[in-house]
């Protein structure tokens, strides 16, 4: 479900560093509705949406990790089910791992973009209070991990190419899903995607964080929204594990440097995704058209490549990954 639209443009700046940008657009609302058809109001209004743009400009190119952490997770973000919606011209959705049950974190299914046949795989937080619970917030249970395996293998079978939408802010760590095997799902995972024997790419839409985001993340092609983050733990855990403080999450959020200008630098990623400015979320159908774009193009690109060839590369991207001092 789509959550209703703000009442007033302002409602799209609710971030802590967008507080002048939201006082700016307030300015223009309150002119817009009293000012309208008077002498001079073109003139005027152009002079305040000059003066928003440029502070735009300003606040958005002086962002701290923690600050685009927050824009990572913002309530009016697209989801995995809006790219499905905007960006496919059919999708035929598949339930259910056959061993235990649906987990509803994670969609998958058939589907059509300008006429090339994909299997789509994502994680899916919800967007209003009923559908996060009912999707658990996008924390995957075994049955999670196990549902994409079995539609990867189905889409191996078929030869189509894998798209996976990963935004989790990690695997479920409840008693009930490590009884039913989480840790072997996320391995077993990990082990099957290298040797699956069509092209795979993995798009990094909101939260990467740890192995509930690795578990769908082993592809040939990796790539990150600008504002998107990819980590072993989130700031907050990692706050209060090495200093008992969870407020220190700033702190954490900037030596974890995960970012995704960082990890391109590490080689933990392939590309990034530039978002309109603000975030994803302030131009939604122009972030679809820039992942659609992306999707297609790498598709045309490892179609031309040897499966062996493809898997040998696979594995030697993830194998290389890391740095060793002695």
């Amino acid at each position: 479900m789509t959550p209703a639209e703000p009442t007033s443009e302002s409602a799209f700046y609710s971030l802590e560093h967008e507080r002048p940008l939201a006082d700016v657009v307030s300015v223009i609302e309150e002119f817009k509705r009293g000012q309208q058809g008077t002498t001079g109001y073109a003139i005027e209004l152009a002079k305040l949406e000059k003066k928003l743009d440029k502070l735009k400009q300003k606040v958005y190119r002086k962002l701290t990790p923690w600050e685009r952490i927050l824009i990572c997770r913002h309530a009016r973000r697209p989801h995995t089910i809006d790219y499905i919606k905007h960006i496919t011209d059919k999708f035929i959705e598949l339930s259910g791992d056959r061993l235990y049950g649906d987990d509803s974190s994670v969609i998958g299914g058939f589907a059509s973009i300008d006429d090339v046949k994909f299997m789509l795989i994502g994680q899916e937080k919800g967007s209003d209070t009923e559908s996060r619970m009912e999707r658990n917030f996008g924390m995957s249970n075994p049955e999670g991990f196990r549902k994409a395996l079995r539609l990867m293998k189905l889409a191996e079978k078929f030869r189509l190419p894998i798209v996976t939408f990963v935004d989790t802010p990690g695997a479920n760590p409840g008693l009930e899903a490590e009884e039913r095997g989480q840790g072997w799902a996320i391995a077993n995972n990990l082990l099957e995607m290298a040797q699956i024997r069509v092209p795979i790419t993995v798009l990094i839409i909101g939260e990467g964080c740890s192995g509930g985001a690795l578990g769908i993340a082993v592809g040939d092609v990796v790539a990150m929204l600008e504002h998107a983050y990819y980590s072993v733990i989130s700031p907050e855990g990692c706050a209060s594990i090495l200093w008992k403080d969870s407020l220190r999450r700033q702190e954490a959020a900037s030596a974890l440097k995960l970012n995704a200008e960082n990890l391109l630098e590490s080689g933990l990623i392939d590309h990034i995704i530039p978002e309109p400015l603000g975030g994803a979320h302030h131009n939604p159908d122009l972030m679809c058209t820039r992942v659609k774009h992306f999707i297609l193009e790498k598709y045309y690109e490892l179609q031309t490549t040897p499966t062996d060839s493809l898997l040998e590369q696979r594995y030697a991207k993830f194998r290389s990954m890391g740095r060793f001092c002695e």
